[in-house]
This record gives C-alpha cells, structure tokens and sequence, in this order.
C-alpha cells in the first residue's frame, strides 16, 4: 500500500493528506480547526441576506409570471380569431398585406451550405459542425465528518478519458501528472445558417428560421476523407492514428443539419413546416397583438391552424407552471436561510437542534405555499376574480385551521 504523503498545508486550508489508490484513482483528506460558535453565527448572517434576496426576488418571479401567461393567453386567443389561411405559397395576395396568416410548405434554400475542409455540401437551413477531442477527465467524489474536534472532507479523486465537445482545463485537477489534456483543439466547431430562407414565394424573416433548431446527425458513409491522416468511421471523421483506440489528444468531427431543403437529396425530401406570422408583402415576419405579444410561429410539420395555437397554449401552460415551482422554491430555499440563524442557535443541543430544524423546514414550507399562492391570487384577481379568491381560501387555510384550534372550548 502506498504510503500517505503530505501534499500542501496552509491556515486556509488546514492539513490535506493524498493516498494513492491506484493508477488513476487517490484519496485526498483536508481538515480544517471546526468553526466556532461566532464563525457559524458570521456564516449565517450572510445566508440571511442572500436568503431575504431570494424570497423578494420570488414575488418578482411569480406576479410577473401570471402577467406573462395571461397576456401571452389573450394573445393566442387574438390570433386564432383573426389568422388567414393561405392555400397558394407562390403568389403573396396584396390583401392579406398587414394580416396574421397561415401556410404550410417545404423549405427552400437558394445556395447550399459548405465545410470546405471536409468536402461537406448540402442544402440544409442550418448545418453544424461538431468537434470532440479526447481528453481526461476528472471525478471527485466527497464526505464530509468530524474527526478529533476537527472538520474533515473526504475526496476520492479518479480519471477516465471520454469525447469532450470542450476543452477540459488539466490545471484544475488535483493531480495534473499523467493527466494533462491539450490547452485547444486543432478543429474548431461552427454553425452555418442560410442567408435566404423561402417558403414558396415568401421569406422567412430571421425569427423564423431562429426557430429551425431539431438537428439531425448527417450519414458520413457517402464522403470520402478529406485527406490521408483522417478516417471516416461511424459517422465521424477521425483525426487519429487509431479511431478504436484512441489517444489523448485526438480529434472526431460529426455534422448535424436542419432544415432540409432543396431537392430530393441522399437525406430524403425538403422538410415541410407550418407558420403563422404576419405578411408583410412577401416577407413573414412578427404579428404584433393588440394584447401586447408578437406572434411568430414556425413547426418543423404539418399543422393545421388550430392545431398551432393549441400547442402554443400547452407550452404557455408548461412554461407558467415551470416558473411557478421555480417561484415557490426560491421563496421556500430564502425562508430557509432568513430562519437559520435559529438553528446555529441551538446548534449544539443534538436533539433540540434537530427538532428546531424540522420546525422551521415545515414553517417555510407553509410559510412558502401560502404566499406564492396569494401572489398567484393577485395577478389573476383582474381576470378571473372567482379563481383568484379561491387560491386566497387555500392560502388562508393554514391560518384558518390554527385559529380555530386556538379558539376555546365552551361547557
């Protein structure tokens, strides 16, 4: 077994021990003098004030998330009542000129995109390329205990080499030797976008085609390596001597695209994608609402009018209900920290200590439920007034029930 050996030491750090494990994998134990009493008092003040950060920012969150989903709602309700359905994409009518319409078409593009590297040309509204090199990389795996009056972390630390698509900086890990990866890439990754996007006779404006974004990985078996040192294997070319036993250092490139366009090609048939945006002359562009949204929709399918603004209002939903639980977490985690300083309190009563940190877990939980709940309230009390008073009953309720069990008992 090897023998433990004294890495650094330092009053920031205390003592750190390292214990080889083996070839990539040791053990590395720090310890540092246990805070006292004033330090952890310190520590929590500082938390308090982050905390009361979080719980203010959490009030932002959730009533300008129930503005959002009611405007993005009248929104969508404006649109569905007022969009035109185009059935000929090759001749812009001048009468919809201004209006919100809808059409369904394969996609066009005027020149194909090129890597002239690796001899890659396809017409295709996005076409990425993706760098991987071999690197190290590090795994740490930590405990932390007490040991002798004083605190104690754990690392296990262990290397294996996987495909980064990012170089990994070496000169973080705990132990650089025999683990040093190249400080850049020798092939750098990019997306081409297509300047010009048509669909029949109109423009996508450059919303629209931000909104082409499911990437496929492109078949490599028709290309050909573009020179002697590279290897075309599983859809990759390989810039190594060995692409099945690959050394650190090593580079493999894959190309993805969107938006097939054009002709018939090796890929299959221009995709077809359904859009609601505004005519402007023979551009598609944003719908500006009278509830205050712009309306520029683009899917990669064929969907009818209806079906459109019926996805759009599942993904509002998704979205509202997303921010809500990230709402009351960031209210219930600020609660957390403003109340700690009740538990350093007591901190070094075992069973008290635990006690009191239930206590106050279950008070920011109710604490936390009951107020996003009542901020929910208000920012639908203009619209829908009987939800809005039924979300103030459910938050009022904790406060109810306590009431009534402090009221006291008549003979």
């Amino acid at each position: 077994m090897a023998r433990p050996q004294v890495s650094r030491a330092g009053p920031g750090w205390g003592r750190e021990l390292a214990e080889d494990m083996g070839t990539d994998e040791h053990v590395r134990v720090t310890s540092q003098k246990k805070p006292g009493f004033l330090d952890r008092l310190g520590e929590t003040t500082g938390g308090m004030l982050v905390g009361l950060a979080a719980f203010l920012l959490s009030f932002y969150l959730l009533f300008t998330n129930e503005g959002r989903c009611v405007q993005t709602q009248k929104s969508l309700d404006e649109g569905l009542s007022l969009v035109v359905h185009l059935n000929d994409i090759y001749s812009p009518t001048p009468l919809n000129d201004g209006k919100l319409v809808h059409l369904i078409g394969p996609l066009m593009t005027t020149q194909p995109l090129y890597d002239p590297n690796y001899g890659i040309s396809l017409h295709v509204v996005k076409l990425q390329r993706q760098v991987e090199m071999y690197q190290w990389v590090e795994n740490g795996d930590s405990r932390d205990y007490e040991e002798n009056g004083e605190k104690k972390t754990e690392t296990r630390y262990s290397y294996d080499t996987e495909w980064k698509s990012e170089v990994v900086s070496s000169r973080n890990f705990d132990r650089e030797i025999g683990h040093k990866n190249p400080s850049s890439m020798a092939v750098e990754s990019f997306t081409a976008v297509a300047p010009v996007v048509n669909l029949g006779n109109f423009y996508l404006s450059k919303g629209l085609i931000e909104k082409i974004q499911s990437f496929k990985k492109m078949p490599l078996s028709k290309f050909e390596a573009p020179h002697a040192d590279i290897t075309v294997l599983d859809d990759y070319f390989y810039h190594s001597r060995n692409p099945r036993s690959p050394e650190v250092g090593d580079v493999r490139v894959s190309f993805h695209y969107a938006g097939l366009s054009g002709q018939w090609s090796f890929l299959g048939p221009p995709y077809t994608v359904t859009v609601v945006a505004r005519q402007q002359t023979n551009v598609l562009a944003a719908y500006s609402t009278q509830a205050g949204n712009h309306l520029e929709i683009l899917y990669e399918e064929q969907l009818s009018a209806t079906e459109v603004f019926e996805r759009e209002h599942a993904a509002n939903s998704t979205l509202t209900w997303a921010l809500r639980i990230a709402g009351w977490l960031l209210m219930f985690v600020g609660l957390k920290l403003m109340v700690r300083i009740l538990h350093t309190l007591v901190d070094w009563l075992p069973i008290v200590r635990d006690l009191v940190s239930l206590g106050l877990t279950v008070f920011a939980l109710c604490v936390a439920t009951s107020l996003s709940l009542l901020t929910v309230a208000v920012g639908w009390v203009f619209y829908r007034p009987l939800l809005a008073l039924l979300l103030t009953l459910l938050a009022l309720l904790p406060m109810l029930m306590a009431k009534a069990r402090d009221r006291p008992k008549t003979l």
